[in-house]
């Protein structure tokens, strides 16, 4: 069985310290081997060797929440730039949902 990963942005961070999540947000900056996501606020990512993002594309992080709340990145995805702000939406209201048991 897999590990449960919650759909969390940076407001959630601290709540999910030393846990696996999943991240939907934006490229605004990219640093060497660590990256700034936008997801409801600025986000650390620590990228991987297998990490390929661009700027200003969205992408989705699943990655370990660091005791600093910056991410050490597990895998990436990439969306490119064609990704509609409805889409994203859909995704948003997030760790409500990852906190409740049916």
């Amino acid at each position: 069985m897999s590990e449960v990963t919650p759909r969390v942005n940076a407001h959630y961070l601290e709540t999910f310290q030393g846990q696996t999540v999943r991240i939907l947000g934006k490229v605004t900056q990219l640093r060497g081997e660590q990256a700034t996501v936008d997801a409801g606020g600025n986000i650390t990512v620590i990228l991987n060797r297998d990490s390929h993002l661009a700027l200003n594309n969205a992408i989705e992080i699943i990655g370990k929440v660091n005791q600093d709340l910056s991410i050490k990145v597990l895998s990436a995805t990439d969306f490119g730039t064609n990704i509609g702000r409805q889409r994203k939406m859909q995704y948003l209201p997030l760790s409500s949902a990852a906190n409740t048991t049916a």
